[in-house]
């Protein structure tokens, strides 16, 4: 894997969700002017089941851009008909706005049908038919399966039909073992699929949270790690601690194997994230005062 990297510049991005509330949006200003220190290739902003958030994604983007920060809006087709998509595909190009993660998203609970799209695929097809090479696409991987996918095997070939449709790189589910990430590579590697995979991050703040969104994705917490975090109780300062220690060797890891970067999935918070990037190394600006 890493000689298959070694000529790709590392990417280094985080990712937010669009805030509910005129004092959420205050306080992911904040957040964003933090995250902003650690100078990250982009930030992407989340884009709700069914566009949800449609409206709020795209606010969001373009204060980003505004503030003079690369922004990556995800667009989900599940629900969507081709014209709502065209017409954010227009907006966004018409704002400037080159990056997309493209994803199928999840179907809106009581919505019986999916819409135009059955597959990220086929959106990824009809992005690159609407704008040619305008956008860069990055698409979801998943390193330890799908949740809903038939088998490993089923999992790859669809994250192979993105790539033939035009995905220029993939950004992964979050991970605790590295192992199935390194696995996931060769496979694809082996199908010629060769595009830069950027492993997905999730610091860990709460046990109760990560273990509720684990569930719902299909993320695996190793048994070994569970019975650490389930052995702090209610006491944040250590799992925040423990938390640090196994996510830092994790990315360590990762970018020695050669990884082509890192995406931080950052929960609008920055604390843990400029934890991680410091203690990585990554490149950021310089502290005030430093004289750099």
């Amino acid at each position: 894997m890493t000689a298959a990297f070694a000529q790709s510049r590392r990417c280094f991005s985080v990712e937010l969700f669009p805030p509910q509330t005129t004092e959420g949006a205050d306080k992911l200003r904040a957040v964003r002017h933090q995250l902003a220190l650690l100078q990250p290739e982009f930030f992407s902003v989340t884009f709700g089941a069914g566009g949800s958030t449609r409206d709020r994604t795209f606010d969001t983007v373009l204060e980003i851009q505004a503030e003079g920060q690369r922004a990556a809006p995800h667009l989900s087709c599940i629900g969507a008909t081709a014209d709502s998509i065209r017409e954010l595909l227009e907006g966004y190009r018409a704002r400037g706005i080159r990056d997309i993660v493209a994803l199928r998203g999840d179907l809106p609970s009581g919505m019986a049908e999916p819409g135009a799209f059955r597959y990220a695929s086929e959106l990824v097809e009809f992005i690159r038919t609407e704008s040619g090479d305008w956008f860069h696409i990055e698409v979801a991987a998943y390193p330890e399966v799908h949740p809903q996918a038939a088998n490993p095997q089923a999992d790859l070939a669809a994250f192979k039909r993105k790539v033939d449709a035009g995905a220029d790189a993939a950004i992964t589910q979050y991970f605790y073992n590295g192992d199935a990430y390194l696995r996931f590579v060769d496979a694809c590697l082996a199908l010629g699929v060769n595009i830069p995979i950027v492993p997905g991050i999730m610091p860990i703040s709460s046990y109760t949270k990560l273990a509720r969104f684990s569930d719902t994705c299909g993320a695996e917490i190793p048994r070994w790690m569970r019975k650490k975090l389930e052995s702090y109780g209610d006491d944040a300062a250590s799992i925040r601690d423990f938390g640090l220690d196994v996510v830092a060797a994790l990315c360590q890891r990762l970018l020695d194997a050669g990884a082509p970067g890192l995406h931080f999935y950052t929960l609008n918070q920055s604390g843990l994230t400029s934890e991680l990037w410091q203690r990585l190394g990554l490149p950021a600006a310089p502290a005030a005062g430093s004289g750099v």
